[in-house]
């Protein structure tokens, strides 16, 4: 389970979602006029780092990818976005994340060398 740090919230976002599967999470939240996407993303992931790292032995080797996705999310697609996230174990019974997210890119025109997607 990932925590959205304390950090973060004391920076402005206000955690609405979390949710995923083992090779990924969704977290929606809102976001401060004040901080970056970056910002935040690199505090959630130093943060849950560290926590992570004392649960035990067996998670003390992890580690966050080096990238990661971030979408705005109109408000009338906010209920639908969370019941997405809501279904991650049922919808990725049927389809990777890795199929998923280039599907993605693809349906909304973004150009990208899947070379350079993945770690």
């Amino acid at each position: 389970m990932l925590i959205l740090p304390r950090s973060a919230r004391d920076l402005g976002a206000e955690l609405v979602r979390v949710g995923g599967v083992g090779d990924h999470v969704h977290i929606v939240t809102t976001l401060s006029r004040t901080l970056s996407q970056a910002q935040l993303v690199e505090q959630i992931k130093k943060t849950s780092s560290k926590w992570i790292k004392t649960v035990g032995a067996s998670h003390r080797g992890f580690s966050w990818q080096r990238g990661y996705a971030a979408f705005s999310v109109s408000p009338s697609q906010l209920e639908a976005v969370l019941q997405y996230i809501e279904t991650q174990q049922e919808h990725h019974r049927t389809h990777t994340f890795q199929e998923e997210y280039c599907e993605l890119l693809r349906r909304h025109g973004i150009d990208f060398d899947e070379r350079y997607v993945w770690d």
